[in-house]
């Protein structure tokens, strides 16, 4: 059975299902998920590209700041670095890292416990040849991460694949958008909020929407930040996600929501598409496509901090590169390939309108005081 045929039915047997259903089968389906079916889905050969795919001088950078945070708990005593990559896919960011770990911070290698936690089992298979003789330094590779961390958890768009659910303002008030069944085509319906969290969660950021306007309530994300805080005893953890203040993301700019669909590079959108058997675009061939909304920064600091979390920096991309050094060393993370390439791949990074600005990068801190971290001394700023 495919899995819009397993969708259709189970709309059938049991009614519409919210976006934040629909998007869990169509991304998380045990063996028919977008993301578990298929060892890796970014990159050329993919559907969309992430700040990894551009070369490794992404994880090069990131093990600047990694560095810096494990000296800072080694410091206070500190003998083991936790290093937990949620969302790790087949493992290519924590090869990036460790590479120049291994080359450049021998003693942050030699005691980094390496954790990655994916969901797809196609892409926990091929980890270990990914991360090739970084293998040694591999504690786990699991679906869920350890109940303890002293170290640093780091997320690499994560948040904006949770499932979500989508809600509309109308004259009677809040509305939530379903999943439902036209004959046999999959629609767009909306219906009462399916639990009061969501009316809660807009009125704890005092935020408005107006008549006609739709936005997304990602209550799982803000659930991940709060599993995340009481799992780290202590060290830091790197967010890095599309994103967006409550204010902004909950304002006419984007009155028509966010959330969209990627396939072989195209942006599909909540428009609906003549040529697709469905609605919305992304409703089109669950589990060929991804599906995400930007994150409401807003309410996952605000989760962060209710959990005992101290905020070390919300920034631009951009911003957190340079302050780790992007234009010090146009080589970083591959001595050996062409100066021009390289000088492209740091274009594509922190170039604005593109991963500089589009990405964000909230880092936050546990038992650790409020150091000023390197990540964040070229300029604390959000675009």
């Amino acid at each position: 059975m495919s899995l819009r045929a397993l969708i259709v039915e189970r709309i059938r047997d049991r009614g519409p299902l919210t976006t934040a259903e629909f998007m869990d089968l169509a991304l998380y389906h045990p063996t028919l998920g977008y993301y578990t079916r298929a060892p890796q889905r970014t990159g050329r050969a993919g559907d969309f590209y992430t700040s990894v795919d551009v070369g490794p001088q992404f994880g090069a950078l990131l093990a600047i700041q990694i560095d810096e945070m494990h000296r800072l708990l080694a410091s206070a005593g500190s003998l083991v670095f936790d290093l937990v990559e949620v969302g790790a896919g087949n493992g290519q960011l924590a090869r990036d890292l460790l590479d120049t770990a291994e080359a450049t911070y021998p003693e942050l290698y030699a005691v980094t416990r390496l954790t990655l936690v994916e969901t797809s089992a196609a892409a926990r298979a091929v980890q270990p040849n990914t991360l090739g003789r970084h293998w040694a330094r591999l504690a786990s590779s699991a679906t869920t991460m350890p109940d303890r961390v002293s170290g640093a958890i780091l997320a690499n768009e994560l948040l904006d694949a949770l499932p979500t659910h989508a809600v509309s303002m109308t004259s009677d008030g809040l509305r939530e958008i379903y999943i439902d069944l036209a004959g046999d085509r999959l629609v767009e319906r909306t219906g009462p909020p399916s639990s009061p969290a969501l009316a809660d969660y807009l009125a704890r950021l005092d935020v408005d929407l107006a008549a006609g306007w739709r936005g997304e309530i990602n209550l799982a994300a803000v659930e991940w930040v709060r599993t995340a805080a009481r799992r780290l005893e202590r060290g830091f953890i790197i967010l890095i996600d599309y994103g967006h203040t409550a204010e902004e993301l909950y304002s006419q700019g984007h009155g028509t929501g966010t959330l969209t669909s990627f396939h072989r590079h195209l942006i599909g959108t909540v428009g609906d598409d003549p040529h697709q058997p469905d609605g919305p675009a992304w409703l089109s061939h669950p589990g060929e496509r991804d599906i995400t909304a930007h994150v409401d920064l807003t309410s996952v600091r605000a989760a962060a901090e209710a959990e005992g979390l101290e905020v070390l920096g919300l920034l631009d991309q951009s911003y957190f590169l340079l302050g780790l050094g992007a234009l010090d060393d146009p080589g970083i993370g591959a001595a050996n390939a062409d100066a021009l390439k390289q000088r492209l791949a740091l274009k594509t990074l922190l170039v604005p309108g593109g991963l500089g600005s589009t990405h964000k990068v909230l880092l936050l801190g546990k038992q650790v005081g409020v150091p000023p971290l390197r990540g964040c001394s070229f300029r604390t700023r959000v675009t």
